[in-house]
């Protein structure tokens, strides 16, 4: 299956060009490396894969890769993440999360590609869980509480109508809150990299709020296996990808503390305004139609994690 894949540099993409290199599959990865790292790829282009430097908002540099490398399976995980700044500059988010999907969209219809898998989000499309009951499926409503979470949910919309237009076999993946090796500790990143990078550098471990808010913690190589499993499927829509277990802000950091053997001792800090309170997504649908079901439980995952950051 010759495979393309944006944000390949990336935390997650990264660990699925690895994936796919090692079964045999050609790879091209599309990412402007403004948050991916090239020594991600190292393992993936000494085996054979393809680095492209391109941003997904360039038309004219999507269509020519397109056409010079016709893709069978495209698997779209470069986007803008940062919720922050997604509320500061939404013209921006929009343009990389709708626009850039929407290039990558067709140029896929015109190169004859047969299937594009889409990482959406679990939590940032939801909204905030409390007082609803919880996990929430796929038939749960959408009530999106920052532009990251619409403009992901935007693309979504465009996924399913290029294969109401065009018959382009498209699928969604609403992910949880995803953590493993690779993540970065610095700037707008997952929490259990943040812990990591504090507890086993030194650095001040901080919690928000009274640390009681919950997520849904997915490990990266279960997330793998969630792309493999939707890229080889026909199904079409979308699908979460979680483990339906709520775990708490506090809850994590005693577990993470407890793996890596130090001591977890947080400096608490204002709550951040408008942060999701509870959140965790039931994938029963992945696991009847996709076949995926989460293998990883939360303490080997943070151990395989903070060994990763030793």
């Amino acid at each position: 299956m010759k495979a393309l894949v944006t944000g390949g540099a990336g935390f997650i993409g990264s660990h699925l060009v690895d994936a796919l290199v090692d079964r045999g599959d050609p790879v091209v990865v599309v990412d402007d490396l403004s948050t991916g790292r090239r020594e991600n790829l190292d393992h993936a282009l000494a085996n054979g894969a393809e680095l492209v430097e391109a941003d997904i908002t360039d038309a004219a540099a999507i269509a020519e890769v397109f056409q010079t490398r016709h893709p069978e399976v495209v698997f779209h995980l470069a986007a803008q993440i940062d919720v922050r700044r997604s509320v500061s500059d939404p013209v921006f988010d929009v343009g990389v999360n709708v626009g850039g999907t929407l290039n990558l969209l067709e140029s896929a219809r015109h190169a004859g590609t047969e299937r594009f898998v889409l990482a959406s989000t679990g939590g940032a499309i939801y909204g905030e869980g409390s007082g609803r009951q919880l996990p929430l499926d796929e038939q749960a409503e959408c009530r999106p509480d920052a532009h990251y979470g619409q403009s992901k949910y935007a693309a979504e919309g465009y996924v399913s109508l290029y294969g109401r237009l065009y018959d382009l076999s498209g699928v969604a993946l609403r992910l949880g809150n995803v953590y493993g090796p690779r993540q970065d500790p610095l700037g707008e990143a997952g929490v259990v990299a943040i812990f990591c990078g504090a507890l086993l550098g030194g650095g001040t471990q901080r919690v928000f709020g009274a640390g009681h808010q919950t997520r849904d913690y997915v490990y990266v190589g279960d997330i793998v296996e969630a792309f493999l499993a939707g890229a080889g499927s026909e199904a079409r829509g979308t699908y979460n990808i979680g483990t339906g277990v709520e775990t708490s802000v506090l809850e994590l950091g005693r577990l993470l503390a407890r793996v890596s053997e130090r001591e977890f001792d947080p400096e608490m800090a204002p709550a951040r305004p408008g942060e999701v309170q509870r959140i965790a997504i039931d994938s029963a649908r992945a696991a009847s139609e996709l076949g995926w079901r989460p293998r990883t439980v939360l303490a080997e995952g943070l151990r395989a994690t903070a060994a990763s950051f030793q």
